[in-house]
């Protein structure tokens, strides 16, 4: 298990330290701060439900629900079973770019609730899943960058956004299945 550890933390350095330049200590913080891209959300939130039609208003409903069950789940479940220090709190020389929270390390929030929001929206919308996968990827990297996160951290929470999203998306699926809505995927 230290060899685990010892590697994340040599990565961490890397990302937060080595790679650290005033283009990234820019755009990390800005990056990383939920109300920049929030009120993009939002406006995007209201284009679905208003200009997007049934299949619009359908991504617009399972989209609240996905982010509520994934943070959730992030929040309250798992970094409570795993009650992980953040680096910021634990390790000497972190380029600390944001406020350190005293709340637990893993997995990243931010990872997965975007990255189970983006299988969700990617399934609905196609055609905007690699711009949708790069959004959630930097907003993701960017907890390492500010230094409140551990690369596993991330990772951790890629994967368990992708699989929330995933469950989500079956789960729409088997009710869509006995509902028979008929909306066009492009």
């Amino acid at each position: 298990m230290n060899f685990f550890y010892n590697i994340d933390v040599s990565l961490f350095y890397f990302i937060n330290v080595t790679l650290a330049n005033p283009v990234t200590d820019f755009l990390m913080p800005f990056i990383t701060e939920r109300n920049h891209w929030m009120i993009f959300f939002v406006i995007m939130w209201f284009v679905m439900v208003i200009k997007g039609g049934k299949r619009g208003r359908i991504a617009a409903v399972l989209i609240i629900i996905c982010v509520v069950i994934s943070d959730q789940t992030s929040s309250v479940l798992i970094k409570n079973i795993f009650d992980r220090v953040r680096p910021c709190n634990v390790l000497p020389g972190v380029h600390l770019l944001i406020p350190c929270s005293s709340s637990y390390s893993f997995p990243s929030s931010h990872a997965v609730n975007h990255f189970a929001g983006s299988y969700l929206l990617s399934h609905f919308y196609p055609e905007y899943k690699i711009g949708l996968y790069i959004g959630s990827f930097l907003i993701a990297i960017s907890r390492v960058f500010v230094g409140v996160h551990y690369p596993s951290d991330v990772a951790g929470g890629i994967l368990i956004g992708l699989l929330i999203g995933f469950i989500v998306v079956q789960i729409w699926l088997l009710i869509n299945k006995v509902l028979k809505i008929k909306y066009k995927r492009a």
